[in-house]
């Protein structure tokens, strides 16, 4: 009998919608494969699984050798057309042949990554790390205010801080009693400007005193409004005095705590350093004395440079202080001296003089046709 051709003996699949294999020609495929199979075939087993989409079914076909026949095993071929291989292929089919055959895996490709760093270890490092820190500054806070311990001094740093605190101290008492001032003579003006309005309102009532009342309204109105010249010129000062306080000084002083943060730990380094030195010399310590040394070096040079940054500010500091307040206590006796002494020429030229410009009241307001 002819054996059929190897090219027709394997059956194609036929899958369901859903990617499931159809089980009525699972079998006619096992069939024709068996029938690829030469006669006499000593495979132990074969086994092919099939995988669907959504299936866990699998296709097994086992093949022992045929009853009676004493042939040596030989290797098994398979012929599949090539719309099985294809949806075979698509299907992800693997051949295994687990005993005494060769078998070829398919794996993907191997990445190497790099070893991974664990975010918990590097945060509990960093926590460790801060609070040896902490602890050598609290340490040398207290030992410093205990009389036991020694601390680094810059006389002329340190008298130059003094004096710009005091300083701070004084100014903000200026700048308050300037505001109180400020407060009151607001107060003043608006009840010089009422008295006025009142005087011209009688005046124009009674006409036997039209004129006494007349001369009062305007001397009230004009004392009104070189009161808020005044008050103008007043702001100003308040304003470049606040800005001098509260923001340059302050922004010294911010630099100044950094320094002392920087001394504080570079003495604390120190003494560990100078105690680790005072102790045995052997395999245990020399590593902790080199450790030590090269912290204290990096802690040296952080106070240089914040020591070198504040002696930087402070002078920048001192000849921006003697600018402002010659300019403001200049506008702050001349505004003044020309207010009370009646000569509104003076007062206003003084404003002109500093470049101040008066709010006129409601004047920010936009008029009633610049809102249509």
């Amino acid at each position: 009998m002819a054996q059929e051709s190897p090219k027709n003996s394997a059956a194609e699949i036929p899958v369901t919608s859903n990617g499931q294999l159809e089980d009525s020609h699972e079998h006619s495929f096992n069939r024709d494969l068996k029938r690829s199979l030469p006669v006499g075939l000593g495979l132990s087993e074969t086994k092919i699984t099939s995988h669907g989409f959504d299936s866990t079914k699998e296709g097994v076909v086992e093949a022992g050798p045929f009853p009676g026949s004493s042939a040596s095993p030989k290797s098994s071929v398979i012929y599949p057309s090539s719309a099985a291989a294809s949806r075979l292929a698509g299907q992800g089919c693997d051949l295994i042949i687990p005993t005494g055959g060769r078998a070829q895996q398919k794996t993907g490709p191997v990445v190497l990554a790099d070893e991974v760093k664990n975010p918990a270890m590097e945060k509990l490092e960093l926590v460790r790390k801060w609070s040896l820190n902490t602890y050598k500054c609290t340490r040398q806070i207290i030992s410093e205010k205990l009389g036991r311990g020694s601390r680094t001094v810059d006389l002329e740093l340190e008298a130059q801080i003094d004096i710009l605190r005091d300083n701070k101290k004084k100014y903000e008492n200026i700048l308050r009693l300037a505001q109180t001032l400020s407060t009151q003579l607001f107060q003043m003006v608006h009840t010089q400007r009422q008295l006025g309005d009142a005087f011209a309102d009688l005046s124009l009532k009674s006409l036997e005193l039209h004129e006494e009342f007349g001369y009062n309204a305007d001397t009230q109105k004009l004392l009104a409004k070189n009161g808020e010249t005044l008050l103008g010129a007043i702001n100003f000062f308040i304003a470049s005095v606040n800005t001098l306080v509260n923001k340059t000084i302050e922004d010294t002083l911010l630099t100044v705590k950094q320094y002392e943060s920087a001394r504080i730990e570079y003495d604390a380094y120190r003494t560990d350093l100078e105690e680790l030195n005072l102790g045995p010399r052997d395999a245990n310590t020399l590593p902790k004395i080199e450790q030590s040394q090269q912290l204290f070096q990096v802690h040296k040079e952080k106070y240089d440079k914040m020591r070198k940054d504040v002696s930087i500010k402070l002078k920048f500091l001192e000849e921006n202080k003697v600018k402002v307040l010659h300019n403001q206590l200049v506008l702050f006796h001349n505004a003044i001296a020309a207010y009370f002494a009646g000569n509104q020429k003076q007062l206003e030229q003084t404003l002109k003089q500093f470049h101040i410009k008066l709010k006129t009241p409601g004047a920010d307001a936009p008029s009633w046709l610049e809102e249509q």
